[in-house]
């Protein structure tokens, strides 16, 4: 790609300028009979890399991008920075109905290792999804508990009630998650034999303006405080604590949503015969999340701070 400068000596108000090695043009020649030097072509090439985070005037950058979005979603236009970089790779925080998240396109491994990187996290820990709609949940989950001839509550029709909102659901993982994602045998490995992932519904404006318009759903994980177990919720904070700069590697765009409340998912698990609540959040805690359950290995005291999704 290339760029082109055409240089021009200054007309008015300047000394002297150089034209040719041999040759001086005075300041006080008339426009009329000054003769200009032929355009100046200067070749640049552009980093691939850098080219591949390009949008308009903006791109990768080592200092981390601000992008400041009215709560209320009445300049969600803004966002648009925001949603290509996400397809371009990018990694990013956005709002959410809860806190801010950190968050790449799930097709892109290489940012999914980032995130691991930037928040310094387990490699084990996994990882949940913010889904666009329920269809990305039959697409990436093998999909939640139908109702039985026993009577069992029909948990798809329930959870429907529950989502878009404050929720973390934990179900078994498909083929089609990828394997940075999965969590190998769940909060209890002698009840979840399969992967498992956790997926996620906003009902945030902010965050539902950027789902609607990308092509994956998008990892996620919370903004803690590093090395202390507290969410950040200042975006101006979470910018200096996680934004990219020349001498750390960091996120490459902060939306900022205005301070949140330290308000967290409700989390349940959907992996078991019957639901499982390891959190109570900021979703109401509905009575089907409080069935029976039927295996004594997973006991909601012995798991309620211990938490994977956390």
């Amino acid at each position: 790609m290339t760029c082109h400068a055409t240089l021009r000596p200054a007309l008015n108000g300047m000394p002297a300028l150089p034209c040719r090695k041999d040759q001086w043009l005075p300041a006080s020649l008339p426009c009329g009979r000054l003769r200009l030097p032929p355009p100046v072509v200067c070749m640049v090439k552009r980093s691939p890399k850098r080219l591949k985070y390009r949008f308009g005037s903006a791109r990768k950058v080592s200092e981390c991008i601000h992008i400041s979005v009215d709560s209320l979603g009445s300049d969600v236009w803004k966002l648009e920075q925001a949603i290509q970089l996400l397809k371009d790779g990018a990694v990013g925080v956005i709002p959410t109905d809860t806190v801010y998240a950190i968050v790449c396109d799930l097709k892109e491994p290489t940012s999914i290792d980032r995130i691991y990187r930037i928040k310094n996290m387990d490699p084990k820990k996994p990882l949940s999804i913010l889904c666009r709609s329920f269809q990305d949940i039959d697409t990436y989950t093998t999909g939640f508990p139908r109702g039985n001839s026993q009577g069992n509550t029909n948990i798809f029709r329930a959870a429907r009630q529950c989502l878009p909102g404050p929720y973390t659901f934990i179900l078994p993982a498909s083929k089609e998650m990828p394997k940075q994602c999965t969590n190998f045998g769940g909060p209890a490995e002698s009840c979840a034999p399969r992967k498992s992932v956790g997926v996620r519904m906003p009902n945030d404006v902010i965050c539902e303006a950027i789902l609607r318009e990308l092509d994956n759903p998008l990892i996620c994980t919370s903004v803690r405080r590093p090395a202390r177990d507290d969410w950040l919720l200042d975006p101006v904070i979470i910018s200096d604590t996680y934004g990219a700069s020349e001498r750390k590697e960091g996120v490459d765009f902060v939306v900022d949503g205005g301070v949140r409340m330290a308000d967290p998912s409700t989390v349940v698990d959907m992996t078991g015969i019957v639901p499982l609540l390891l959190r109570r959040g900021k979703g109401p805690v509905e009575d089907w999340m409080l069935m029976e359950d039927l295996d004594s290995t997973r006991n909601p005291i012995e798991l309620a701070t211990a938490n994977p999704y956390a």
